[in-house]
């Protein structure tokens, strides 16, 4: 005989449903005495979560703290609904206690430990996850790694292992998070540099654009922009439509101040093709500076040129070099050779790279500190045939002694803390005036050398002096002076029509700035007058006659903005000491010179070489390599900007920290 389902369920269900019916006839209780007396306070734990609120005539509704939904809440409706609504309520943000614990901080306040509250969350774990991989170029697929997978559940079991490509989404939105939040914050021009590089295992072409601006606290930053894979053939057209599609997605197009490329015909075409999509308008000087050619890459060219005069003597050093660094019995026999000649350099013998001058440079001054020992080589070994003579000795330490300044120039261009624009103007004219000096020497070939490099110095110097004559204008320890110093060394009689063109050039520069700046007052009084109200009444603010005619009167010119510039200009240099910071004069001089100031932000971030793009293709390496070779090509510019981005937030808190805190795992060592 079948058992009604009541005499099914056990006892203790019975006993537990009369305890919460006898608790919420007490709730039930307490709201009725509660609603007849608004002032009584509300003792069910429903209420912690609700807000009452009395309407239409004492009627009392329950409004959630968290989402703001309003529920009935007289005595008569208990607070099981009240309950049951918070269970699934999407405004709490209160979570699991158990999920709380604490934990001691690996660091230290004031030389204790302390301890904090500890809260799980797994969409910030993911983050960190792919943060992780992003910054020490960890592959993709350790998330799938039986042993990364035991590791992690062993510290947190409630953490589930995202897949490979919910991690490539993360990484995805990490990248554009960062880049979009940097461009909006920032006010001032956008200087960028590019590059080609193709890929060794994935023969695949990879365009770099790196952005060098000036930010909020006037500090200068460099960051890659974009790593885009172009489809060859690498022609102008493809390259300027990638480089324009960059822009566009990033919202800089109007933005821009220069862009520098190396020195070549399709980067003039790549060039001409942009100033025709741009909006001219918007460049600075109407894109008459936008084109900035590569200083170290001309530089290049114009030792090379300088080398060719000496050509047979390097190629000597440098067979003399491969012949002794070929073997390990010969690189021994070398060392050996070098202690009993008594030569204590103890840099290594260096093979250079053909079209790079300044490892040429390198190797004639390390091979030249061991010419004897290659001297007393030549004598006991009689394969050894490749003996540079004495004249091409001689010859290699002239060179090299000129040369000197050009090796300095080229390291400040390729330096890795990418200096101001107003420091190179001293070093091209202190160049200059060196072969102009070589020119006239008595040694023929330093002079042929100086003639041939100076042929190359002339074609590109005009084309770079007017952005570096700008900056130096813009220190105020240099301004006009130090212009009026070297141009007559420099071009003699035509010093006078130089420097008034150089005067141009801010004049016009400075007007252009003004104009954009009061037209930027005008809007910003405009904004404020639309919105403010007077106290006490609801009638917008509104100019009378006499105010409007005195702001025409200022927006004319009455000598105030229009002698700024020369007031900067009159005032005394600051003395040349050690550790001067130009950003830090600019900004806090900003209320003094407000049209110099904006001018100072775009120029001083100017980048006179395009290293910073050619450094990213370095680094690039350690992505593509033959064990990674398969990943695509958004893949690897994801990995790239996103690690650009994340290494910088990384430099303040480096301190402190053991040598491969920010390391990737190309580097690797043992540590006692």
């Amino acid at each position: 005989m079948a058992t009604p389902e009541n005499d099914k369920q056990p006892i203790m269900n019975d006993e537990d449903e009369l305890e919460d019916n006898e608790q919420e006839a007490v709730e039930n209780n307490e709201q009725e005495v509660v609603e007849n007396n608004p002032k009584k306070r509300l003792k069910s734990a429903a209420w912690n979560h609700f807000d009452p609120i009395f309407v239409d005539g004492g009627r009392r509704w329950a409004k959630c703290v968290h989402c703001k939904k309003q529920l009935t809440g007289r005595s008569n409706d208990g607070t099981t609904h009240l309950k049951d609504h918070y269970r699934i309520c999407v405004g709490k943000n209160t979570r699991d206690i158990r999920q709380h614990i604490l934990v001691q901080g690996q660091k230290t306040v004031d030389g204790k430990a302390y301890m904090s509250k500890y809260s799980f969350d797994a969409k910030v774990s993911r983050d960190e996850l792919a943060k992780m991989i992003i910054i020490h170029d960890y592959p993709l697929s350790i998330v799938e790694h039986y042993g990364f997978r035991k590791y992690t559940e062993s510290l947190q079991p409630l953490f589930k292992v995202p897949c490979r490509n919910t991690v490539k989404g993360d990484i995805m939105k990490i990248k554009k998070c960062h880049i979009l939040k940097c461009f909006e914050e920032n006010a001032s021009r956008i200087a960028l540099t590019s590059d080609m590089w193709t890929t060794s295992n994935q023969k695949k072409g990879y365009m770099s654009i790196t952005t060098h601006y000036i930010d909020v606290n006037w500090k200068l930053q460099n960051q890659i922009m974009s790593f885009i894979h172009v489809p060859s053939p690498h022609t102008a057209d493809a390259l300027s439509q990638a480089m324009m599609e960059c822009f566009l997605e990033w919202n800089i197009d109007n933005k821009l101040s220069t862009l520098t490329l190396d020195n070549c015909s399709t980067n003039d075409a790549i060039v001409d093709k942009l100033l025709g999509t741009l909006t001219t308008s918007s460049l600075i000087l109407k894109g008459r500076i936008f084109h900035m050619r590569c200083c170290a890459h001309i530089i290049n060219l114009i030792v090379q040129d300088g080398f060719s005069v000496i050509a047979n003597a390097i190629e000597n050093v440098r067979n003399s070099v491969s012949y002794w660094t070929s073997s390990p019995k010969r690189t021994q026999d070398f060392r050996l050779f070098s202690r009993q000649v008594g030569v204590n350099c103890q840099k290594e013998l260096l093979l250079d790279c053909k079209t790079r001058w300044n490892s040429i440079y390198m190797m004639l001054s390390v091979a030249l500190e061991y010419k004897e020992v290659f001297n007393r080589l030549s004598k006991k070994d009689k394969h050894y045939v490749c003996l540079p003579s004495e004249d091409e000795w001689n010859m290699a330490s002239n060179v090299c002694e000129k040369l000197k300044l050009f090796y300095q120039v080229t390291e400040k261009f390729s330096g890795t803390k990418y200096p101001t624009s107003n420091i190179f103007f001293p070093l091209i004219c202190d160049m200059k005036l060196s072969l102009l000096s070589w020119s006239v020497s008595d040694n023929n070939v330093i002079k042929s050398m100086a003639s041939t490099m100076l042929t190359k110095f002339e074609k590109y110097w005009n084309v770079i002096h007017n952005v570096m004559s700008v900056a130096i204008l813009l220190d105020p320890r240099y301004k006009l002076k130090l212009i009026n110093y070297f141009f007559p060394k420099l071009y003699g009689n035509e010093a006078r029509s130089e420097i008034m063109q150089v005067r141009n050039i801010i004049t016009e520069l400075f007007e252009e700035y003004k104009k954009k700046h009061n037209a930027k007052q005008g809007a910003s009084w405009k904004r404020q007058c639309e919105t403010n109200v007077f106290e006490g009444r609801g009638s917008t603010l509104s100019k009378s006659t006499w105010e409007l005619d005195f702001e025409n009167m200022l927006s004319e010119d009455d000598g105030l903005e229009k002698t700024e510039l020369g007031d900067y200009l009159a005032e005394k240099l600051l003395p040349n000491e050690e550790g001067f910071y130009i950003l830090m004069w600019w900004k806090c001089n900003g209320s003094k010179f407000p049209i110099l100031q904006k001018i100072a932000r775009d120029i001083l971030a100017i980048p006179i070489s395009s290293v910073a793009s050619e450094s990213a293709f370095s680094i690039s390496g350690n992505k593509v390599t033959k064990q990674r070779n398969r990943l695509k090509a958004e893949t690897v510019g994801a990995l790239m900007c996103s690690q650009s981005w994340l290494r910088k937030e990384l430099q303040g808190k480096k301190k402190g920290e053991p040598k491969a805190f920010d390391q990737t795992v190309a580097y690797d060592e043992d540590v006692d």
